[in-house]
């Protein structure tokens, strides 16, 4: 029986990755209940739940919390050396996007984030987190942190928006010179909730740390994105 395990893994992967690539599981179908899953290839759900596993590690298919397991679809192109916001990057390339405001508040700044923003101990921070969704689905998580000094009066407008644009009509204010590290990680829970999906799930970690034409510090992001929702794309200009 143990050695039949790893084989039916593997066959069950192998029947699933070719129904998605012979387009009859189309990308963002749902796949049938996973009762009816092990039914059809005579197994456990233990040995069943292994092979959505490993299909879920090499981006073919996600899971949400009580609604099920769905095919994935394309990832979308992210170039960091590209000046965009993320509706505008979306749009670029034929999909649709939507953003979901969670909080937005004054809170005494993190130390990670003081040592991001330069700021001195006991500062206070603007913390705007949103969740944001491509062709409907679930994608990404941002936890942003505002230089209050910048930004007065903010929290009064559409955060839904593009905060790009807000900036630019509102303050005046237009990105400069921007930092990224991208990590891969595991979902921790308040983005995980976000997502509906499961604590510790792989995700790619970006952060940004974002300066001013002027050259100042003025916020940060910390971004969560679905391991299978992007691909970073990098073209450096001659």
């Amino acid at each position: 029986m143990r050695d039949e395990a790893p084989r039916t893994v593997t066959a069950i992967c192998r029947a699933l990755q070719e129904q998605i690539e012979h387009g009859l599981l189309t990308q963002g179908s749902q796949l049938p209940a996973e009762r009816k899953l092990s039914e059809l290839f005579e197994t456990t759900r233990i040995t069943l739940r292994e092979a959505l596993g490993q299909l879920e590690a090499e981006g073919l298919i996600y899971r949400e919390e009580r609604r099920g397991w769905f095919v994935s679809p394309p990832r979308l192109a992210y170039n960091p050396l590209v000046r965009s916001h993320f509706h505008a990057m979306v749009r670029e390339q034929g999909r649709q996007s939507s953003t979901e405001l969670l909080s937005a508040r004054l809170i005494p700044a993190p130390v990670d984030i003081c040592a991001l923003l330069e700021l001195p101990a006991l500062s206070a921070v603007l913390q705007i987190r949103r969740a944001r969704r491509i062709d409907g689905r679930l994608v990404l998580y941002v936890e942003h942190y505002l230089n209050p000094a910048y930004f007065p009066g903010i929290l009064q407008f559409d955060l839904t928006c593009s905060l790009t644009e807000l900036y630019a009509s509102e303050y005046a204010i237009h990105y400069g010179r921007v930092r990224f590290d991208i990590l891969p990680t595991a979902l921790p829970a308040e983005a995980a909730n976000s997502l509906k999906t499961t604590l510790g799930s792989p995700a790619l970690r970006i952060t940004r740390v974002n300066r001013d034409q002027h050259g100042r510090l003025i916020d940060c992001d910390l971004e969560f994105w679905r391991h299978d929702a992007i691909h970073v794309s990098v073209e450096v200009p001659e």
